[in-house]
């Protein structure tokens, strides 16, 4: 049943295709923002009125071909769709410029490849082994202040059935670009027992004051429902658990300064958050909730200059006439950029204490593939002294680390496809070092409607 669904989803996101062939060559549905094309002049005509449907579909094979458990390959994959809202396009009332709505669902399926590698849930050589089959993905209103004394985009209020996870809080690109789990999505806060994942959401919303280009800080405030990320949920248990639910904080401040004459943008976070269902220690002693911080730092290195037509082109325009042209000049956007992340949790509740990962991603590094990106990462995480302690007692084996070593290259076909091509090292599978340290060789793929 779930392979006749995948065949049905396919048939019906790519068959279209078939047919913008006819009203369309096939250079300009190539060149084109989106495998679904435009549909027959539907998809802008919507944008205008503040419509905008867009959506994925996302598969990782990956497998294990040294050290681990088994000597196997798993496949994953995803399917999503978005509608974003303007609302000020779409009644006309200028009035409400800068209120937004957004909504998604997704698809889910795959066979995990955790058990093949030995590794944690942390170290997953692959994203999307959360919240499998249809789920209902966040849907809430946002309000961007136009400008607010003399100020564009000062404040923003967002609410509804959100989660923090998704490009709200603790948002870092360059680390979405690689496949591991913990270097991608995880970052050690789910190790410990936090509801952080892109298959969690819960009512609630935040608050962002942002004075400067270069400063921010925010706020947010959701319900905190035990296991509502399971699969079982399936994003409907809009009453999350009754009697179990709690409050979910969550707050950070950052600065996003553009540096030197190349204006190399780089962003440099510090936030915390308190979980506040009820959590036991590893000597049996009872806290009334959960709390950590961490630390993002990134920045762009070295920006590679644009060609000399490119930049004149951006500059102001050679002509015998003496018109004059106010056009900021343009700035590539390839070269360098580095990625670090720190989380710390109390050892005596957290199992993953602390974590750390760090990465490089050059972009247009061969001539003539602009475009492509090739990318390093290193994630670490450590284990509860506390739970080594309670392990050694037991005689049972004692988890002390995990690590693994990353190496990516993507292959952007066109503005909509790509294809990647990832390496892994899992460094002690598991923590415990029952299990040798394992090689796994993957592809990723995705493909934007």
């Amino acid at each position: 049943m779930t392979k006749l669904l995948n065949l049905t989803l396919v048939f019906l996101t790519f068959s279209p295709c078939l047919l913008w062939a006819e009203t369309m060559s096939l250079e300009e549905w190539w060149k084109g923002k989106g495998a679904a094309g435009d549909l027959f002049v539907v998809r802008p005509t919507l944008e205008d009125r503040g419509l905008a449907f867009s959506g994925h579909w996302g598969g990782i094979y990956a497998g294990v071909i040294d050290g681990g458990v088994q000597r196997r390959g798993a496949f994953v994959e995803q399917v999503r769709f978005e509608l974003e809202v303007d609302f000020a396009k779409l009644t006309g009332w200028e009035a409400l410029e800068g209120l937004t709505g957004y909504a998604s669902t997704r698809w889910r399926d795959g066979v995990l490849i955790n058990p093949f590698v030995g590794s944690t849930s942390l170290f997953s050589p692959v994203t999307y082994r959360s919240g499998h089959g249809w789920r209902i993905m966040p849907f809430f209103l946002t309000y961007t202040t136009p400008e607010l004394f003399g100020i564009k985009e000062l404040l923003t209020i967002s609410g509804g059935w959100q989660n923090p996870y998704e490009d709200i809080f603790a948002v870092q690109p360059e680390a979405k670009f690689f496949r591991n789990n913990g270097i991608n999505a995880n970052k050690g806060i789910s190790a410990n027992d936090i509801e952080w994942s892109s298959s969690y959401a819960a009512w609630g919303g935040y608050l962002k004051v942002k004075p400067t280009e270069w400063y921010y800080a925010m706020a947010g405030l959701y319900m905190a429902i035990p296991d509502g990320a399971v699969t079982g949920n399936h994003g409907l248990d809009f009453a999350g658990s009754p009697g179990n639910n709690g409050l979910w904080f969550i707050g950070e401040t950052g600065l996003t300064p553009k540096l030197g004459s190349a204006k190399l943008p780089g962003k440099y976070v510090f936030g915390g958050y308190y979980w506040s269902l009820e959590a036991e220690s590893f000597n049996g002693a009872r806290y009334p909730g959960r709390f950590g911080f961490y630390w993002q730092a990134a920045q762009m290195l070295w920006r590679e200059p644009l060609p000399a037509a490119a930049e004149e082109k951006s500059g102001e325009a050679k002509s015998f006439k003496p018109t004059r042209v106010e056009a900021k000049p343009k700035l590539s956007d390839q070269g360098l950029r580095w990625f670090s992340w720190f989380h710390y949790a109390p050892s005596y509740t957290g199992l993953r204490p602390f974590y750390f990962s760090t990465g490089l991603i050059y972009k247009g590094l061969i001539p003539t593939r602009d475009e492509d990106q090739l990318g390093v990462a290193f994630a670490y995480g450590n284990f509860s002294e506390f739970n080594q302690d309670n392990q050694a007692a037991a005689n049972r084996p004692v988890q002390t680390y995990e690590a693994g070593l990353e190496f990516d290259y993507r292959i952007q076909l066109n503005k909509w496809a790509l294809v990647q091509p990832f390496v892994q090292y899992i460094i002690r599978p598991g923590g415990a070092g029952l299990v040798d340290n394992a090689t796994v060789l993957g592809m990723y793929f995705r493909v934007a409607f």
